[in-house]
């Protein structure tokens, strides 16, 4: 039930500092003046009135004398909850009830490994779970959260056998420092395997199941290569659709560029700028703060000797990629690469509770179904999916981890949505990165959340999608963190009734 804090602003006393203001508070017959900014407002006068445990609103008087919503003040045994805005884009009941509440998913920690070129880059030698421990630990030590408080672990992988990864991701969370009480699975949905193990925590935690989960991604290329294990079921040919799962996903590329019209140039430059983009990211340090160093070994191949080594930095980018020296090459696929990445949800009030800071909040997420034969154009159909059933439109996004599993492909999707190149993978992307398969959504998480807080208040919705193999495309919608908690984005709700926009 919800009860009603009136907020009237008035003139200060005087004394009042800049950015502050005075103003008087009412909830039933009890009214309290007070001059502080307005969260302590709220606070203050929540302590001093005798209020039973409820959900406020919070409205002040506009220019025309009509109730502005503010903020919604929640009383939850003796715990005091502001929140101070309403979405802005669509105005979902989902939405409006699960932040009132604390009952949304939020992310308090996300960070990955450097990706490295698969056979011949820093992680050559190392094995799949010494990938994935790193990053797991990270979570739980600079969140000093107790490892035991974890509901799950789920990993997105592809390429190892699923019994055998299954096993190594166990002993992976052993080595991070996870008692045996907390559980562990696998998720495979081809290259968006880490951003389904990322939603299917956010869908747990949604359901109830649990309260804390990690929901993370790993790949070596090296130790297990893209290859078909057994014969082939004959039925296959017997229809189109089947045959075309088992195109190579080069061949699939090459489908995308020719019915579609995507240039060499138009690739070409498309390569460039990404590798450019992650080459300025790295010089300026942006993924300090996302990536996990790993200490690890090189062996030489020549006599065997062991050396260790540290791995800090991505080592697939070329800095100095021009699209001449492109025109000069045969066309090649993307790099293949090895890397982790790795997750921490919670709901918010346990966040909260806990005083994590709120790296970002997940919203949705979105798989479809495209046609084999050119899986590439995924992203093209898995994003207008996800931004409708956010409740929100694509102009509302302000940025886009697309994944660059190849040129055709991203240029297509890029150019079908008309989506502003300012918005897309301002850091690079898998063209410079590298795509290891599994870990590919987990390391989007960390990139697009990083740089969503870095450019703070203008940057409120970002989107993550990848096409997938077999013919799929999935897409995410997460809000940076601190945007549903600060005054900065409160609006005026003209009939607030806590019904979305497509039920009125």
């Amino acid at each position: 039930m919800f009860g009603v804090l009136s907020f009237e602003l008035s003139p200060g006393d005087g004394g009042s500092k800049r950015g502050e203001t005075g103003g008087v508070i009412m909830a039933s017959q009890n009214p309290v003046e007070v001059t502080v900014s307005f969260k302590i407002i709220l606070k203050e006068v929540v302590k001093k009135l005798t209020l039973p445990p409820a959900i406020y609103e919070c409205k002040k008087h506009g220019p025309d004398h009509d109730p502005i919503f503010i903020a919604l003040v929640i009383l939850d045994d003796g715990i005091i909850y502001i929140q101070a805005s309403v979405c802005a884009a669509g105005d979902s009941a989902a939405y409006h009830r699960s932040s009132v509440y604390g009952d949304d998913v939020v992310i308090v920690a996300a960070y990955r490994t450097p990706l490295c070129k698969s056979k011949r880059g820093g992680f050559k030698d190392t094995y799949a779970d010494d990938l994935l421990a790193p990053v797991l630990k990270a979570l739980i030590e600079k969140t000093n959260l107790s490892p035991s408080e974890v509901g799950d672990i789920v990993v997105g992988t592809v390429l190892a056998p699923g019994s055998q990864r299954a096993s190594e991701c166990r002993m992976a969370a052993f080595y991070a420092g996870f008692p045996e009480t907390v559980p562990i699975r696998t998720v495979n949905r081809q290259c968006s395997s880490g951003l389904q193990a990322v939603a299917d925590v956010a869908a747990a935690i949604t359901a109830g199941f649990y309260d804390t989960g990690i929901g993370a991604g790993l790949e070596s290329m090296t130790a297990n290569p893209m290859a078909w294990e057994g014969s082939v079921n004959p039925r296959i040919k017997t229809m189109a659709q089947a045959q075309n799962c088992l195109l190579p996903m080069g061949v699939t590329s090459e489908n995308v560029a020719q019915r579609f019209s995507v240039t060499r140039q138009e690739q070409d430059q498309a390569a460039v700028k990404s590798h450019r983009k992650a080459a300025a990211a790295t010089a300026s340090g942006k993924f300090r703060e996302e990536i996990i160093p790993v200490a690890t070994k090189i062996v030489d191949p020549k006599t065997g000797d062991e050396k260790p080594i540290t791995i800090s930095v991505d080592d697939g980018i070329r800095p100095n990629a021009s699209l001449s020296d492109l025109g000069k090459l045969k066309p090649v696929f993307n790099q293949v690469s090895d890397g982790a990445g790795a997750v921490l949800l919670m709901k918010r009030s346990v966040a909260m509770q806990k005083g994590l800071p709120i790296l970002g909040v997940f919203r949705t997420f979105a798989a479809v179904g495209v046609d084999p034969a050119i899986m590439g154009v995924g992203p093209a159909v898995a994003i207008p999916a996800v931004v409708k059933a956010a409740g929100l439109e694509l102009d509302d996004i302000d940025l886009f981890e697309i994944n660059e599993a190849f040129a055709s492909q991203f240029v297509y999707c890029r150019k079908k949505l008309e989506l502003d190149p300012e918005k897309i993978n301002v850091n690079g992307g898998a063209m410079a990165l590298g795509h290891p398969l599994g870990a590919t959504g987990a390391r989007c998480v960390a990139t697009l959340l990083h740089e969503m807080k870095r450019r703070g208040k203008d940057c409120r919705f970002g989107v993550i999608s990848m096409c997938i193999g077999t013919g799929m495309g999935a897409a995410a919608v997460f809000e940076r963190g601190d945007c549903v908690d600060d005054l900065s984005n409160a609006r005026k709700i003209e009939n607030h009734n806590l019904l979305s926009k497509d039920s009125r």
